[in-house]
């Protein structure tokens, strides 16, 4: 393990901070918070009509199982960047003197927080603690401590980590057996309709695979009302495992950005790296080694989704930092300053915003353009409260950090 500030350890000089960074972390929040605008009801009554209607509004909704939508790309982009912030605040924390016991002891402690945090919004609408670790805080915090300890190594030890986490994961669910023909599919949450993946990629099956098999085990060792059977979503514990190759690839394109290179050449690596990504992730699931599946974060998910997400990221470093055009950007900077306010904001304030909204303003404020536009109107409405709170932090630097 390098030293901090050794040349195989994170580069010692203090950065000055990106604001394409924030505006990128930004715009993933503000994506996230916007509940899509509620476009997918919209193209839901007039997609038939409008075909380009009916394609907008299938990305901002989650895939059912095998593929990609812009929506899926939100939760990958946030742990990837995750993985791009680390060098630089291990820089700059050790600009400012602190030794490594101390900084690992804050990952350690922001990794408990995280988990704790997740739990408590996951729990916020029942009646009592739901111990689930699903939640995106959740899946970070469960892989910080090995991300942070890989921060210290050499980049060729760390790809090497990478790709061995994605490798053993792929074994593990493939060397799992694969769902019969004598499977209960209502008993685990499966409807009669479902398009069930068939040869080599039913290893990958919804609520029919490893993870799933280790959460019937893992989540039952937790107080609950009922025993844990299935999740509706098919989301498991276990996708921290793979996510944190996700973070690892954040964390080389983090380490890219602090090069001494030229921005071009900065740029041109991402892109490229990102291009390789995606053919790889593609690759993968057309040969028929792997679906890509976001909800268990299957290896080619996870390789696919990291490129696309530094193709998006390539976008905004060349347009803010290349370009110099940064005034547009500041709304989402302003978030991206303050991610975990936004989102501790957007799960526990939602539905307070839209009662309040309609008891001080009007009853029918969210009505007022049909059936159709009224999760259009109500999500944008909390998107410009939020964003208002959010602002409002900002100006008294107020930020929420873990």
């Amino acid at each position: 393990m390098a030293a901090p500030g050794s040349p195989d350890g994170p580069l010692p000089e203090k950065p000055g901070r990106l604001a394409s960074l924030d505006a990128f972390r930004g715009a993933v929040m503000i994506l996230m918070a916007s509940g899509g605008l509620g476009l997918a009801r919209v193209a839901e009554e007039y997609g038939d009509s409008r075909p380009w209607l009916r394609a907008v509004g299938e990305q901002v909704e989650h895939v059912p199982w095998v593929g990609c939508s812009l929506w899926d790309l939100i939760q990958p982009a946030f742990m990837f960047m995750v993985g791009v912030a680390l060098p630089f605040s291990i820089a700059n924390r050790t600009a400012r003197g602190q030794s490594f016991g101390p900084m690992f002891a804050h990952a350690l402690w922001r990794s408990a927080a995280l988990v704790l945090l997740a739990v408590y919004l996951t729990s916020s609408w029942s009646d009592r603690t739901v111990w689930v670790f699903t939640n995106v805080l959740a899946q970070i915090g469960l892989g910080y401590p090995f991300l942070f300890l890989l921060a210290f190594t050499r980049p060729r030890t760390q790809w090497l980590a990478a790709f061995g986490i994605l490798a053993g994961y792929w074994l593990l669910f493939a060397s799992y057996p694969a769902p019969g023909t004598d499977v209960d599919w209502k008993a685990i949450g499966i409807p009669d309709d479902w398009p069930h993946l068939s040869g080599f990629a039913a290893h990958w099956e919804k609520n029919a695979n490893a993870a799933a098999a280790f959460d019937s085990w893992f989540l039952n060792l937790f107080p609950r009302e009922e025993p844990f059977l299935y999740s509706e979503g098919g989301y498991q514990t276990l996708n921290f495992v793979p996510s944190l190759a996700t973070m690892i690839f954040g964390m080389q394109a983090g380490r890219l950005l602090r090069l001494d290179l030229t921005l071009a050449g900065k740029l041109a690596r991402l892109v490229g790296l990102g291009a390789i990504g995606v053919a790889i992730g593609l690759g993968l699931q057309t040969v028929g080694v792997c679906p890509m599946v976001k909800r268990i974060w299957t290896p080619s998910w996870a390789i696919f989704s990291a490129g696309a997400v530094s193709l998006l990221l390539a976008g905004f470093v060349a347009i803010i930092e290349g370009m110099g055009w940064k005034r547009w950007a500041f709304p989402m900077v302003v978030v991206g300053m303050n991610p975990i306010a936004l989102y501790c904001l957007w799960q526990l304030s939602g539905g307070y915003i839209k009662t309040n909204l309609r008891r001080h303003i009007d009853p029918g404020l969210f009505e007022t353009l049909g059936p159709a536009f009224q999760p259009m109107l109500e999500r944008g409405a909390v998107l410009v409260v939020l964003w208002l709170v959010v602002f409002w932090m900002y100006r008294r630097k107020i930020f929420l950090r873990l």
